[in-house]
């Protein structure tokens, strides 16, 4: 069943924290829903699906669910890492197509940053009985590690450079010194990127993102619900999920998952990459932006390094602005879950609310892409085409 046009975003809000030490997990969920509901124009009563993944606290979604006072016909907890919140979009439109709520909610909550862990360099445990561990711990394996090795065979097969990859922070920078919730707002040059600490060859402490606190929330609802709204409205128009993993053995690191997710979402759109407008890229890491431009179709494969070099993912300057908000490299990145900003940052290009000084001209078509895992190892990608109505 196609969820083209069966669903719309109506409320979209992102904490602004960026360290939370005074705040419970909890607390961030609820405050993420109120601020999303009121930006829809909506209460927790209109509320009748939730959705939302691993990083809620306790029993997940019912913990949630019980703090936030929330009476329900639909839930759905999916993990899939950092591309989990962008895929719980395309499940609420589903369960809205089928009839299963209506108004729909979705909060990402995350403390890493006030935590301190060492997200991307400690290595990385899922528990005893996942099947990988005993193969892979012994080796301690860490986030920044695997994707420096996708990194450093990009370079090989294709010959892309450093240089390239450093003009996807570039472009993040330009848009961060906007942003004045961005943990980084310096707008950096390519040699400072390149001259940065290695923290994994070949990759830079500034091709590294940001370990933030914070969160976002989301509202999708019904066509019959947005008519009565008085709000800017943004349609569901299509949407991918897939995983890739080891295959056994059959590894290739040069694509990821967004290489089959990519063209199902632009399928069911009925649009192409290069009708997209503004385009929101999970960015973990430089080269997984890079990648996953490749896999999406906005160039062909190899390609990767010339499309975005030389400012073209800067607004008003390059052919596909990306992540106007500066993006987990600049941004935050709260909950190790970056999907969530991704179509935040989306539905504030279609709505015309990005800042002026980045907003895309007559921004009538996105794409919100996010991945979750490891480029290196097991990951879910998911990809939303969103249209301005």
């Amino acid at each position: 069943m196609t969820i083209k046009g069966k669903a719309y975003i109506v409320g979209a809000y992102e904490h602004p924290t960026r360290k939370a030490v005074d705040k419970s997990l909890a607390q961030l969920h609820a405050e993420v829903a109120k601020g999303a509901l009121e930006d829809a124009g909506l209460t927790k009563d209109d509320v009748d699906g939730y959705f939302c993944a691993g990083d809620a606290p306790g029993l997940g979604g019912l913990s949630m669910i019980d703090y936030m006072g929330l009476k329900l016909r639909h839930i759905d907890t999916t993990e899939t890492g950092g591309s989990s919140y962008v895929i719980h979009v395309a499940h609420a439109a589903q369960a809205i197509s089928e009839g299963k709520c209506k108004v729909a909610l979705i909060t990402l909550a995350g403390k890493p940053r006030s935590s301190g862990e060492a997200t991307g360099t400690k290595p990385r445990n899922y528990g005893t009985d996942s099947p990988d561990v005993a193969f892979e711990l012994p080796f301690a394996p860490t986030i920044v590690n695997n994707y420096a090795m996708c990194a450093r065979r990009h370079m090989h097969e294709f010959g892309t450079t450093s240089e390239q990859l450093a003009w996807i922070k570039v472009a993040a920078s330009h848009h961060a010194q906007h942003n004045p919730n961005a943990m980084l707002q310096k707008v950096v040059t390519v040699d400072d990127v390149v001259n940065s600490p290695l923290i994994a060859d070949p990759l830079h402490r500034l091709d590294c993102c940001v370990i933030s606190d914070g969160g976002g929330a989301l509202v999708v609802v019904a066509p019959e619900v947005a008519a009565e709204l008085n709000r800017p409205k943004v349609r569901i128009i299509g949407a991918g999920e897939a995983p890739k993993h080891q295959m056994g053995g059959r590894v290739d690191l040069t694509y990821s998952a967004g290489a089959f997710s990519g063209p199902a979402a632009f399928a069911e759109a009925g649009v192409k990459p290069s009708d997209i407008k503004y385009a929101s890229i999970y960015d973990s890491f430089t080269i997984t932006v890079l990648i996953q431009l490749e896999d999406l179709g906005f160039c062909a494969k190899g390609d990767g390094g010339k499309f975005v070099a030389d400012g073209n993912l800067i607004s008003g300057v390059g052919k596909l602005p990306f992540n106007t908000d500066g993006g987990g490299l600049c941004n935050n990145h709260p909950g190790n879950r970056g999907g969530m900003t991704k179509v935040i940052e989306a539905v504030r290009q279609l709505r015309g609310e990005a800042h002026p000084a980045v907003q895309v001209a007559n921004c009538d078509l996105a794409v919100a892409h996010g991945t979750g895992g490891s480029l290196g190892t097991r990951h879910a990608a998911g990809t939303l085409i969103l249209e301005r109505v």
